[in-house]
Formats: C-alpha cells, structure tokens, sequence
C-alpha cells in the first residue's frame, strides 16, 4: 500500500486526505491549526456563474467544485458525517441596472449549457427580491440562480477530516519541515513514499526548506456575523450585491457579512475597527435593519494567492514525489473538495477530470 503524507488541513487537504483514503491509501494529515485559516473563518458561497471573470482555467475549476458538492455531500453522509454546512438555497444577484441584469442573466443562461445544475433563472421584482430575503431594502431587483449553495467552511472541513478518519486516515497536529530531504513533524521523522503540500496562506514554509520559492501571498479577510431575532433564517438564499461584498445566512438568526480585503497585512489575526466599519457599512446598504441586529462575532482568515491568481496543482518543481496546490483565493470554498480530489486522483495516478497540466508549478 502505497503512503501519503498530505500537509496542511483546510479545506483543500482535508479532501486531499478524504480522497486518497477513500482510495484506500496509508494517509497521514499533519496541520498546525494556525490562526487565520481561511477555512476555519469563511462561508463559502457556490455561485460560480455569474462571475465575470474571464480566466477559463479559473472557471473549470469553479464550475466542476460547484458541480462536485452534491456527490460529495452524498458520500459524507453516508459515513455518517451529516453537520457539513452544505446547503442548496439558491442565490439572489442584486442589481438596479436593467441592462446589466439582462446581461448577467444572459451570461447564466450561456453557461447552463454545460452546466445544468444551475437550475431555474429568472428576474426577480424588488417585491420579489425581498420575499425571499426580507431584510432587503427596497431598491434591488435581482436575478434569481436556483442552483446556487451556501456552505460553512468550518464544518464542511471538518467532516471532511472525520470522513477521512473513518476510512483509516491518521490525523497528526505539528509543524512540518524538510531537514536533509527528510519530513520533520515537530522534529520527528516522518516517511512517506509521497508528500502532498497543501498549506494555504502559509504555502511557502515548507518548499523554503527545500530552496524553493513557490510566491503564495495572502490576503486578509474580515467576515461578521450578526444575529436577528424572530426569523427563520436558515432557508434564505445567498445574496450577492453589485460589489464583490455578499450576505448569507445559516439557522437560527445567524446572518454572515463579508468580507474586507486587505494587502499587506502579514499574518495579523486581529479584528480591526476599520474592517467592522466597512463591513457594517456595506452590509447595511443593502440590508439597513442590520444596523440594530446583534454582532455575535467577526472572524479572520488570509486568503493564498498564488501568481496571475490562478491556483496551481501538481508536483514540486524538482520533486518527483512531492506535490503542491494551492491559491485558490477567494474561491477555496468553491473549487476546495473537488481540487483535492484531482489532487488524489493525481497522486495515485488515476485519470483526473481536467488536464491538470494547465495549472502545473513552475
């Protein structure tokens, strides 16, 4: 059987981990649980068709994770693992402009072509708009994507880790670093015939150790979280206003604002007045009565980028036995599960969906 050793334990090697265990291969996860991960602070919003985003490369990836949830979901509840804040509640894209609305509309119904799973669309009334999300104000129409998800970050992570777990997975919490071409997690070897680099914002540690420089840069990210009282929160769809600004909610009253992004902040965990002010601010435009709703909290995670902004997936430059993925940005959420199970694929030497050359190190 052959070994794995998959560093780093968001979302993208949670299902790096999930996946290759499911192929029943000897996995170890090692995670440092560092503050600021982004999948431990984000809500994640799978709505990747109406972007206007023109990367193609980018966009398979989206397309295919946005596609990929529903299997997903399917098999972590079978083993069990029921709590994945996945949930399909379609989204509502806010826009006044009549000509831009036909446009985006336009753009959706070109992509549900090969993408069928985006469901229903249709132009949504300002009355409309706001009977399915009644915090509204009263100035938005909206296209409606039926096929749209919301989904916790935290959650969907971890029940990918205890999925993977229950299929034979070992789960390690430590530093890992190369001394001498040899795996140190906290000091003590670890062998492994293959291992998967898929550390997030702090992408460059571990190739440092081997020379090489791999240029993830991160970004900060402030996303609050507001508390209502007397709705029934939990079935409302995702809203997307004209700005890159969203608004999502979960049961029980819980309505999630996000999120800032900062440059050049280092590895700062901290929650800043600034950044409640520009997430109160934004919020508000387009929900006012969220300026008296209660903050439960607002929480912090660094987004990696990785150059040109496209994630890159494949082996270590050099390393013939050693992988890296990472910089999926803004849409680790989106692309996370099914990107790592293109890396498994990948690793094990299967036939993955996409040609996976195309976002090759180099």
């Amino acid at each position: 059987m052959s070994s794995y050793i998959v560093v780093g334990g968001g979302i993208l090697g949670a299902s790096t981990a999930y996946h290759l265990a499911k192929h029943h291969a000897k996995v170890i996860l090692v995670d440092r649980n560092d503050l600021g991960q982004a999948s431990e602070a984000a809500a994640g919003i799978i709505c990747p068709w109406i972007s206007q985003r023109r990367n193609k490369k980018w966009y398979e990836l989206v397309k295919n994770g946005a596609k990929y949830y529903k299997q997903l979901v399917g098999e972590l509840e079978a083993l069990g693992e029921t709590s994945t804040g996945y949930k399909k509640v379609g989204a509502i894209a806010l826009q006044n402009d009549e000509k831009k609305l036909q446009k985006m509309l336009e753009r959706a119904l070109e992509k549900r072509v090969d993408a069928p799973e985006i469901g229903e669309l249709k132009i949504l009334s300002r009355d409309e708009t706001r009977a399915l999300f009644p915090l509204i104000s009263e100035d938005f129409t909206s296209l409606f994507v039926e096929g749209a998800a919301r989904v916790d970050g935290r959650a969907m992570r971890d029940a990918l880790i205890q999925g993977a777990q229950k299929l034979g997975a070992q789960v390690i919490s430590g530093n890992a670093e190369f001394s001498n071409g040899v795996l140190l997690v906290d000091g003590n070897q670890i062998d492994a015939d293959t291992v998967i680099l898929t550390a997030g914002a702090w992408g460059n540690e571990v190739p440092a150790t081997l020379g090489v420089n791999m240029k993830v840069s991160s970004q900060k990210a402030q996303i609050m979280h507001f508390k209502i009282e007397n709705e029934s929160t939990g079935d409302w769809p995702v809203v997307l206003p004209p700005t890159n600004q969203y608004l999502l909610t979960f049961d029980n009253g819980k309505v999630v604002a996000g999120s800032t992004y900062e440059e050049n902040t280092g590895f700062d965990v901290r929650v800043t007045e600034a950044g409640k002010v520009e997430l109160l601010e934004k919020a508000t435009y387009i929900a006012e009565s969220l300026g008296t709703a209660v903050i439960e909290e607002v929480r912090v995670g660094f987004r990696p980028y990785t150059p040109e902004f496209l994630p890159v997936i494949g082996k270590l430059p050099g390393y013939e036995t050693i992988y890296f993925a990472n910089g999926l940005g803004a849409s680790g959420l989106t692309a996370g599960p099914f990107v790592g199970a293109e890396l498994a694929r990948l690793a094990l030497g299967k036939k993955t969906v996409l040609d996976l050359t195309a976002y090759a190190p180099v």
